[in-house]
């Protein structure tokens, strides 16, 4: 009985350290960046659903200690991010997470409709599920695994012990995300649920992409976006730009946030060609100098 269950043992850890192996050789450097692609149930094996990659880049030469932590829109895949706006990030002393998330249902897809009619707070109680775990609707099949701010933290204690050059410990405090150290951003689906974070917990800067219009009713936007903010105003910034469909929604939202004037980015430049509005804040490298001055060095 000893010696199989010793058996069990050495094969359980055999085949851990070689899905470690398997992970880890997605490692690349390049131009002095350091790339990790990292699953999330690599990270927490209840994670069975929206297991793509996690992207992770940064400058080992750069001591900073800032983290841009990014949140993709609907159907969005980290390895296919805004790597200009990730190298910019990185230029100005950040590293990066493009973090993976279940973020194939949006809520602009859910809260509509009868199902809107029937309860205003749907957008305030969808985001509250995928950004913190709390199990409030029934409309999305998110687990608390599943949620933004869970994933997250598991990255970062993964990180930690695969990583140990990394320095990623700085980035928690007693096991949970040191927030005050963390930039948030996120394009559309993305940029709400960032915004959604900013409101709760004291992050060191909110960037929000063209960040959602969440409504309470048709044509009258969520309440949420009113909500004082635990993040202070002066951190909050937001871009969209004004061919974009939902634009005056989106301006909307960014006003209900009290965002500073300053602060909002209407984009007016040409549309890169072939391409849509609503991508413009995130790829398009003629906004690169208002990348850098809201990133600061």
């Amino acid at each position: 009985m000893y010696l199989s269950v010793m058996k069990i043992r050495f094969f359980t850890t055999l085949l851990f350290l070689l899905s470690v192996h398997t992970i880890w050789s997605q490692n690349e450097s390049q131009g002095g960046i350091t790339t990790f692609k990292i699953k999330p149930s690599a990270t927490d094996e209840r994670i069975t659903e929206g297991d793509v990659e996690h992207l992770i880049m940064y400058d080992a030469s750069n001591k900073q200690e800032k983290l841009f932590l990014f949140l993709p829109g609907t159907n969005g895949i980290p390895e296919r991010g805004p790597k200009k706006l990730f190298k910019t990030a990185i230029d100005q002393g950040y590293r990066v997470i493009n973090l993976s998330y279940l973020n194939s249902l949006a809520v602009a897809r859910i809260c509509r409709g009868d199902t809107l009619e029937k309860d205003s707070k749907c957008t305030e109680n969808f985001r509250e599920q995928r950004v913190f775990g709390n199990q409030n609707t029934t409309l999305i099949p998110d687990q608390p695994q599943d949620a933004i701010v869970s994933r997250f933290t598991a990255l970062l204690k993964y990180l930690i012990m695969f990583d140990p050059e990394g320095n990623w410990d700085v980035y928690l405090d007693n096991g949970i995300p040191k927030w005050s150290k963390i930039t948030v951003s996120g394009q559309s689906q993305g940029g709400g649920m960032a915004a959604f974070i900013a409101k709760r917990v004291l992050v060191d800067k909110i960037i929000t992409f063209s960040g959602g219009w969440d409504y309470a009713a048709k044509g009258i936007i969520a309440d949420w976006y009113s909500y004082k903010s635990v993040t202070p105003l002066e951190k909050w910034y937001g871009f969209y730009h004004v061919k974009e469909p939902k634009a005056i929604d989106i301006e909307k939202t960014y006003k209900a946030m009290n965002i500073p004037s300053l602060h909002i980015f209407a984009l007016d430049l040409s549309v890169r060609e072939g391409k849509r509005a609503h991508g413009e804040g995130i790829r398009n490298t003629v906004y690169i100098q208002l990348w850098i001055d809201v990133l600061g060095n």
